[in-house]
Order: C-alpha cells, then structure tokens, then sequence
C-alpha cells in the first residue's frame, strides 16, 4: 500500500522538482501539497503548486492548500535563483482554483481524516505546521511523522553565517515544531550538500518534446544557469529532493536521535538550529536528525525519479 504524504513547500525550481518525483512515485500517494511562504510570496507559492500539478498532469490530483502571507517576513531576495516567478518563468497561464482553502486548514483535515497514517514532508519554514498545531492542539499526536528540510548540524548556514533559510525565515515557527509531540526527522544541509548534480541530469529527464519533459528541462536548465552564474558552481543541489528521499530510502541514511532547537532573538543566530551533543547529555531527544548520506545512492534515486515522471 501506498505510503500517504502530504507536502507543505514554498515551491521555487528545486521543490519543483522533488514535487514531479513524489506526484508519480508509485511508492506515494500524496494526498495533498500546502504552499507556504518562503523561498517565494505566498501568492507565487500557491500558483506554483498547481502549476507543477497542471504541467505535471500526475495520476492523482492532490488537494491544494493556500499560503497566506505572514506578518514581519524577513526580507530575502532570491529572484535570480528562481526567477521573478519562482518557477524560471513557467507558471503562467495557470488556472486558479475557484475555491481555495488555507493550508493549515488542508494539513489538520488530512491528518484527522486519516489519524497516525499521514506523513508531512516540510520542504519550507514550518509556519503551516505551527499554525495549524494551534489551531487544533491535539493535531500533533495525530500526525504519522514530520521530515522537516532545513537547520545545519555544524552551523554553517546557507542565508546567514548561522542559519538555514527555512529556519530563518520563521524560527518561532520552527521552535513551536521542534518542541511538539510529533516524530520528527530533520534532513540538514550538512546532508543535503553532499549530494551534487551535475549537468548530465538534464540528459536523465523526460524527452523535451512531450510536455512534461520541457517543464523539467526549463526548471533544470535554469538551476544550472543560476549556479554558474551567482555561486560559479557547475553542479546544482537538490535538497528537497534528497529530504524527499529519507521517505523513499531511509536506509540510505545515518540517523542519530537528538535534542534539538532554533535560536529566534539572537543578534548574529536567529534561525540557527541547536543541538546538544555533549557525552554527558541525559536529557530527553526530541527527534532524529541525518548525520550522514549515501549520496551516491541517493543521488542516482533522485535521478531514477525524474527518468520516471510521466511513465506511468
């Protein structure tokens, strides 16, 4: 049986495409994808998400929850990354749903229609986890499992000199998640950095003459172009797809159960994630965190899930 998901992301090129793997992943039945803001406005998040459901055009149509802006945002310009869109200039023309719900209401309605069963996959800052944990107080027992992306083990951000951008964005959020009763995995960018793509993946995606090919194909060519330009990189990360992949291949990981935290006033720290690792500890772990990766092996199962979209 089909293992239910449901992905709460902030939909820029690279959540993209972990998306289109996760939408025709016969292993997963994602169920539902909430927008949050993040890499982009909540307006573009929402678009973007039925976006990749149009061009995608998935087996399943899952239900789509909309982002609402949140209040004193930091301010973070990550146009050339993504583009003005965040999704290289690909979601227009997209029919909008006539009827639209906010995504903490889609996350508690799918989780108590299906209690322990659902697992959330956190692609962006955690704001729709934390909104919808107040909302309904007993939600979070209900939840199956979180696998959040974000924080860094070794505090080397990728926004600050501390702080990963999803804890950055919202680290008050983030703290209401870390300290909640759920089981959590966070997948960090001390892990996800080692998992580089090089130009031949484009050769791995869809023929650009069907559809859905030339949706991936702009996405990825893009990415390249950014990361040659902005970073002189010539390999691109996929973090949301190597999160993606504890779900698929847990045993492709090293985990360790920890104590974890954000920092959400420091002057230098805010967003920065905080793990008590002294030999002494005998406190209580709060979740389990990736130390370590195959990221050979994960690398070529991001391939085979791209290679995959649209064979169905």
């Amino acid at each position: 049986m089909p293992r239910k998901v449901l992905i709460d992301c902030d939909p820029g090129v690279e959540d993209a495409l972990a998306l289109a793997i996760a939408l025709f992943d016969l292993r997963l039945d994602v169920v539902a994808m909430t927008a949050v803001a993040g890499e982009v406005a909540a307006e573009h998040a929402t678009r973007n998400i039925q976006a990749v459901i149009e061009r995608l055009d998935p087996p399943r149509f899952p239900r789509v929850g909309m982002a609402l802006p949140m209040e004193n945002a930091p301010a973070i310009e990550n146009r050339r990354m993504s583009g003005e869109d965040g999704l290289a200039g690909t979601s227009k023309d997209v029919a909008m749903l006539a009827h639209q719900h906010p995504s903490e209401k889609i996350l508690s309605d799918e989780v108590r229609a299906d209690p322990e069963m659902i697992t959330i996959l956190c692609f962006g800052p955690l704001t729709n986890i934390a909104k919808a944990f107040q909302r309904d107080p007993g939600l979070a027992s209900a939840v199956g499992r979180i696998i959040m992306l974000g924080g860094a083990i070794g505090g080397i951000g990728n926004v600050t000199p501390a702080a990963e951008f999803n804890m950055y964005y919202d680290p008050q959020s983030a703290r209401q998640v870390f300290e909640s009763a759920t089981t959590k995995t966070l997948v960090p960018l001390d892990v996800t950095r080692q998992v580089k793509f090089s130009l031949d993946l484009i050769n791995h995606l869809p023929d650009e003459t069907a559809r859905k090919g030339d949706f991936l194909r702009k996405l990825a060519q893009h990415s390249f172009r950014a990361h040659r330009q902005i970073y002189g990189q010539e390999s691109i990360y996929l973090h949301a797809a190597v999160a993606l992949m504890v779900a698929l291949h847990p045993e492709l990981f090293e985990m360790r159960e920890l104590a974890g935290d954000v920092e959400t006033h420091g002057e230098l720290t805010t967003g920065a994630t905080v793990f008590d690792r002294r030999p002494e500890f005998r406190g209580r772990t709060n979740m389990e965190v990736a130390m370590n990766v195959d990221a050979a092996a994960v690398r070529d199962a991001v391939v085979r899930g791209l290679t995959g979209v649209g064979k169905q």
